[in-house]
């Protein structure tokens, strides 16, 4: 069965770069383009993993991370936090918000795919 994935990114190019990681037929591939609709498509889709941007409109990365660890419905769906931000604090308050993984644009899709396939074990 494939697994849901919901990838959140306010680019365009950047969401077609991730999707197209994630074109076989083992993924199925939700997408919003802010933090606020990729909280609520984390409730409606109820996806296996979320790979989340930081830098976004309306709620940022870190505060949509938080948001749906601290739902009881969305808190056991592993994230990734896929950004621009490369800084250690940037790491650090990721992983405070409840990020499983911290990853850094570009990226490397076999390394996004590693991380993926790690946590839907």
């Amino acid at each position: 069965m494939a697994k849901k994935l919901l990838i959140v990114d306010d680019s365009p190019t950047e969401l077609k770069l991730i999707m197209d990681v994630f074109s076989g037929p083992e993924y199925t591939v939700v997408t919003a383009s802010d933090g606020e609709e990729g909280v609520e498509k984390s409730k409606s889709e109820k996806p296996d993993l979320i790979i989340l941007d930081v830098v976004m409109p309306k709620m940022n990365g870190f505060q949509a991370c938080r948001t749906v660890k601290s739902e009881a419905t969305t808190q056991d769906i592993p994230i990734i936090l896929l950004t621009s931000k490369n800084q250690k604090s940037d790491e650090f308050w990721g992983k405070k918000q409840g990020a499983d993984v911290y990853l850094t644009k570009p990226f490397d899709p076999a390394e996004l795919l590693k991380a993926v396939s790690g946590l839907l074990v």
